[in-house]
């Protein structure tokens, strides 16, 4: 009977000592593909920064690193006091390969303990969460502190009143995500993935952290610039009693003091900067701030910060309505960013990482980022605020692509925190209420668009607001925002709104050694074809410029698992081409404008007579000496009904179309000769040949676009006689369209 009591206890001692090792036992797992940076996280301090840099504490105490994990079921009891199964890295998503589980579970749990240092005696204990997707349950010492739904924003808890004694703290996380089958927002998330949607990001996925917060403590602070009068405006908010509490604030710009001032808590201040320099993309300057609590001549609570003089507005230049930064138009030019990593899915892998993606960004010449239906950690505005973007905020796209019906009050509420939480950003400059209308029609049964779109504005009237991405309009909005592909178009939306195009460009090209998987999309081969597509793209950006257009975003600044439209891979390795090429097409996108002289005109404004025959001619077709008197003769554009874009002078419907007609063009200079373009409208591909020579060869289709000539084609024009010019268009599938005419472009 002993012997058998010996060995239970030893059974028991044993799976208890086997159970704490297992709990410890995290090895970092390996995805399709990995960046560099997976390497360098360190599982015993993985992102070490402190994660709220406009409202910095001295004390603080950083809780990433290996905790115990689980899987759970629906009705599971927390396990206090319970060693669990596995281990995983925080504040990685259960998914990445750098968590250690790289598996989807929809229930989950956490564990650890803590030990508060005795310096903290005496203060509130605030528990921090970055983000976690997207219900979660917080227990401390088996009791549960809240429940918070929301996988976006931050949330925090005072668990002074749980804590227990001086000695280790338990503190256990029940989560539960049911991506695609909630309505809840989640952005690209879905288990049961399309091209466009990837792999989801449940649990904790942002830093997770201690502080203590003195009894009359800062709780939140509200920051606004206001260049109109040289001075910003502050309100530091508190916790407990405020009184006999008063607010001591310094602006400083390199440790030296610009402006001191002392005002009331709970109050607004405002702090007068004289000749206050502007923050700007090209200008990103930002001013530190100091801010103390002061009760009986004493620091009660102190914290750092910092903002950025700016004002974003909407306002008619020269009979267009201008997005204005600072009172001046500036073009917008970026990049859509997903912000997807392929080891960490949600979660970049270092603080250098995150930083890297911005960076080159700043590289390519974009002054914009469209941060695409993700909202990301406050490390990434930091970085933002510093390089110098404008940045356009999505709010995450509930029933994105399919799913489960949207939850309207659900999506209300996370908007309305996403705004309220990210109110001081410097480069935060637009709100994207909806994208491609994601859960719109649903909501709207509830909540009309242009509702949540005014209380938007109510929340923050600093900003602009763009009520839809895409498309479905109401005009309630600052913002008549266009997705067109291949390339961008200015499509106007109502008299008071401005014209952006929200998504353009997508060229899919892979790169052998950085894909995802073999399920890849592949639209062009080459690096040639990749780099005529984006210039041709940026000049249409040059020229839309002047039809109102007030900025764009390419798609997408890296690929995205097996969506290969970036301009950098997935895993950060390559660019798809020359930086330095990429970078002066943008800057001229951003700096220059475009008109086009007609030299040929096309069909677009007046229908043009060509010589046409939808049966393949002879070989020889396409020759200036080709007779062609056998041809039908009408008036372009060529198309079929309902191809968008483009009007009809007459009807093509088979899958093939040879044009050809003769020209005279005048006496053309040298650098006249080298600025002769293209403009044209195909669907699908397309080959112009000028008096014989192939000039361009285009594939896929394109609503109206400037295609430059080759070299070969501009010596074989004959100036001050007659040309020939022959195209035949080929459509795939879908509508179908073509319109050629010949412009001289001036750029100034």
């Amino acid at each position: 009977m002993i012997k058998t009591h010996t060995r239970l206890l030893l059974l028991v001692l044993l799976t208890s000592f086997s159970s704490n090792l297992f709990s410890q036992d995290w090895a970092l797992k390996q995805a399709p593909l990995m960046t560099k940076w997976a390497a360098q996280v360190d599982p015993k301090n993985p992102l070490p920064e402190y994660p709220r840099p406009q409202m910095v504490r001295k004390d603080w105490m950083n809780l990433n690193g290996i905790w115990q994990f689980q899987p759970g079921v629906s009705g599971d009891v927390a396990p206090v006091g319970k060693d669990l199964q596995e281990s995983i890295l925080v504040p990685y998503p259960v998914e990445s390969a750098i968590s250690g589980v790289m598996k989807h579970h929809e229930r989950i749990w956490y564990r650890r303990t803590f030990t508060i240092p005795s310096q903290w005696k005496g203060q509130r204990i605030m528990l921090n969460f970055g983000a976690v997707d997207w219900e979660s349950e917080v227990f401390v010492n088996g009791k549960s502190v809240g429940v918070h739904r929301g996988g976006y924003d931050p949330f925090s808890y005072d668990i002074t009143p749980f804590l227990s004694g001086k000695g280790r703290q338990e503190l256990i996380v029940r989560v539960f995500d049911p991506s695609e089958n909630g309505g809840q927002p989640r952005g690209k998330q879905a288990i049961r993935g399309i091209e466009i949607m990837y792999t989801p990001s449940t649990g904790i996925w942002q830093t997770v952290w201690l502080e203590p917060v003195p009894k009359a403590g800062i709780s939140d602070i509200k920051i606004t610039p206001d260049i109109a009068i040289s001075s910003v405006k502050l309100t530091v908010n508190t916790l407990g009693s405020v009184k006999d509490v008063s607010v001591a604030v310094q602006i400083k710009t390199a440790d030296k003091v610009v402006q001191s001032a002392v005002g009331s808590p709970n109050t607004e201040i405002t702090i007068p900067i004289p000749d206050a320099r502007l923050w700007s993309p090209d200008d990103p300057f930002l001013y530190d701030l100091s801010i103390s609590l002061v009760q009986n001549k004493k620091t009660a609570d102190h914290i750092s910060s910092y903002f950025g003089m700016r004002k974003i507005s909407v306002g008619m230049v020269d009979g267009v309505q201008r997005i204005l930064l600072n009172n001046k138009f500036v073009f917008q030019l970026g990049a859509l960013d997903q912000g997807f990593w392929p080891d960490g899915i949600y979660t970049a892998p270092t603080d250098e990482a995150l930083r890297y993606d911005l960076e080159q960004q700043k590289a390519l010449g974009f002054n914009m980022i469209r941060k695409h239906v993700k909202v990301e950690p406050y490390r990434w505005y930091y970085w933002a605020d510093k390089l110098g973007f404008l940045v356009w905020q999505d709010m995450p796209t509930a029933q994105s692509y399919g799913g489960v019906d949207a939850d309207a009050r659900q999506y209300s509420a996370e908007l309305t925190r996403m705004v309220q939480t990210h109110w001081n950003i410097p480069s935060i400059i637009m709100w994207v209420v909806y994208n491609e209308k994601c859960g719109q029609d649903v909501i709207n049964k509830t909540i009309p668009t242009p509702v949540l779109t005014n209380m938007v504005k109510e929340l923050d009237p600093s900003r602009l607001v763009n009520e839809a991405s895409g498309y479905d309009w109401y005009g309630s909005g600052d913002i008549a925002d266009s997705h067109t592909y291949p390339a961008p178009k200015s499509i106007p939306g109502k008299p008071n709104q401005a014209i952006v195009s929200g998504e353009y460009g997508a060229t899919k090209y892979p790169l052998e050694g950085h894909l995802w998987g073999k399920d890849n999309v592949v639209e062009v081969t080459s690096e040639d074809e990749y780099i005529n597509r984006y210039e041709n793209y940026a000049n249409a950006l040059c020229y839309l410029k002047t039809k109102g257009l007030n900025g764009a975003v390419y798609t997408q600044i890296t690929d995205v698992e097996t969506e290969l439209n970036g301009i950098i891979t997935y895993d950060r390795a390559a660019f798809k081409t020359d930086i330095n090429k990429l970078r002066t097409f943008n800057l001229n996108a951003i700096n220059k404008e475009l008109s086009l002289e007609d030299v040929l005109p096309n069909s677009q404004n007046q229908g043009q007579s060509w010589k046409y025959i939808t049966a393949a001619p002879a070989a020889s077709w396409y020759k200036a000496s080709f007779n062609d008197s056998g041809w039908s003769n009408s008036k372009g554009p060529f198309a079929s009904a309902g191809t968008p874009d483009i009007n009809i002078g007459t009807s093509w419907t088979s899958s093939d179309i040879w044009l050809r007609k003769q020209f005279r063009m005048g006496d053309l200079n040298t650098e006249d000769l080298n600025n002769l373009v293209f403009n044209l409208y195909h669907d699908d591909d397309c080959e112009i040949y000028l008096n014989g020579i192939l000039a361009a060869s285009i594939k896929g289709f394109s609503t109206y676009s400037i295609i430059p000539f080759n070299e070969v084609a501009k010596k074989a024009l004959i100036l001050n006689g007659t040309n020939t010019i022959a195209v035949h268009c080929h459509q795939d599938a879908g509508g179908q369209g073509i319109d050629v005419g010949i412009a001289k472009k001036i750029i100034r």
